[in-house]
């Protein structure tokens, strides 16, 4: 059974940063691409960021120039670090994977920046 850990969540004043953290457990077969979504309520699930196998990044334009994804193909794990955070920002984070046959998510961590 493949479970995504996630870590890093929390409270934090705006211009603060936060770094996410997602390890894969359990046999995960052939991961293609590796991200961050998030939701805020009332709100869909939103693409923050994706990672490829060949490091090759995309943001979404509101994290652009703030946010950073990297990976870990050894240990399979995505991290995202967040810096200069908004209110704005106050979501609950997503990691996501998807393999050559299906998709993976995480249980979500709340992210939450105080103004």
């Amino acid at each position: 059974q493949v479970q995504l850990v996630e870590s890093g969540g929390g409270l934090v004043q705006a211009g603060g940063s936060l770094r996410l953290s997602c390890a894969v457990v359990g046999n995960i077969g052939s991961i293609i691409v590796m991200g961050w979504y998030r939701q805020a309520p009332g709100k869909p699930r939103e693409l923050v960021a994706h990672i490829t196998n060949g490091g090759s990044a995309n943001y979404a334009d509101s994290v652009k120039g703030r946010f950073a994804i990297s990976r870990d193909n050894a240990k399979n794990t995505v991290y995202l670090q967040m810096d200069s955070l908004k209110p704005e920002d106050t979501c609950v984070y997503y990691c996501w994977i998807r393999t050559t046959w299906t998709n993976y998510w995480g249980q979500g961590t709340q992210v939450t920046v105080s103004s």
